[in-house]
């Protein structure tokens, strides 16, 4: 299990939800296993009602040099969804930074009604998947709109007037994750920045950043009654392009998801663009591992794959 995971005893717990609603009683306390940072809980209160609640890590032992204040991205990422969009985020019911009551930034959020669709998923008709896919493709839609001058983290205030100039800091900071650990990802420094600088040109057309969730696989979507009832887990929330997002990668990219987005081919200068993206995401995937200490390495062996297969197309 992920060394991010900041575990609370239930009498921190109990004090947490009493300074969130102080006049409520919590009736049970239920670790949520299937997130691989932050450790969550589902409480249940003896009114009936629930919230879900998320803690940070205590420090960044276990975190990578692109999770930049990733509780501040998501807090600030479900706020803006939830003023700009139509489609359901969970109300953010209490944030505290104060790291007096627990050593790490937490909130209570509202419950989301459904299912987890990773988890339910093999039970679906292809039909329904086929729909929900729709339906995720449009949230990815509307969610481009929501704009930004600059291009960045969303948990912290610098900006980019380039998104060449932003992917250039993702795919370095990776590069030295992967040094500080010496983690064989392939190739060398000098060989992923000059491939990079050769593609320069691709990124130029894109001018105007908008906010993408990044991570919006199966596993962050709710649903209910066959659509979509709510997004989760904003924590890794950029300042970018609409293509950056997991739904876009070469593992993931299915028919009816871009079909609800409203695009179903990609020019040349897309294509080259996806396929950095990919880079970055396999990067990440495989790097993690050895940060966040995962006794299973699986996951490095196939985002390996995946990264020389992305790297070979472009």
């Amino acid at each position: 299990m992920a060394i991010t995971k900041n575990r609370q005893s239930e009498e921190t717990i109990v004090k947490m939800a009493k300074a969130a609603f102080p006049n409520k009683e919590i009736k049970t306390i239920k670790e949520l296993t299937e997130g691989m940072c932050n450790v969550t809980y589902d409480i249940s209160f003896t009114d009936g009602s629930e919230s879900i609640l998320k803690i940070a890590a205590k420090d960044r032992t276990g975190n990578m040099s692109n999770e930049v204040a990733l509780m501040q991205a998501e807090v600030s990422a479900m706020q803006l969804v939830a003023e700009k969009c139509s489609f359901k985020v969970a109300e953010v019911q209490y944030y505290d930074q104060s790291n007096t009551i627990c050593d790490g930034d937490y909130f209570f959020m509202e419950k989301l009604p459904g299912d987890n669709f990773f988890l339910i998923r093999e039970g679906l008709s292809e039909e329904a998947i086929d729909g929900i896919d729709m339906e995720i493709g449009q949230i990815s839609k509307e969610l481009s709109t929501v704009r930004s001058d600059g291009f960045g983290f969303l948990g912290e205030d610098t900006r980019h007037a380039s998104l060449y100039e932003f992917i250039k800091r993702m795919l370095t900071n990776l590069i030295s994750d992967a040094e500080k650990r010496d983690i064989d990802i392939l190739f060398d420094r000098e060989t992923f920045l000059s491939r990079l600088e050769q593609d320069k040109e691709a990124f130029a057309m894109v001018t105007e950043a908008s906010l993408v969730h990044w991570d919006m696989w199966e596993g962050n979507v709710f649903v209910k009654d066959g659509h979509v009832s709510g997004i989760i887990d904003w924590e890794r929330a950029v300042w970018g392009e609409p293509f950056m997002d997991d739904r876009f990668r070469m593992h993931n990219r299915r028919p009816k998801f871009l079909e609800g987005f409203g695009q179903t081919a990609f020019s040349e200068e897309e294509l080259v663009r996806m396929r950095w993206y990919d880079a970055i995401l396999y990067l990440t995937m495989a790097i993690e591992v050895f940060y966040r200490e995962y006794e299973e390495k699986g996951q490095y062996f196939w985002a390996k794959e995946m990264l020389e297969k992305s790297m070979k197309e472009r």
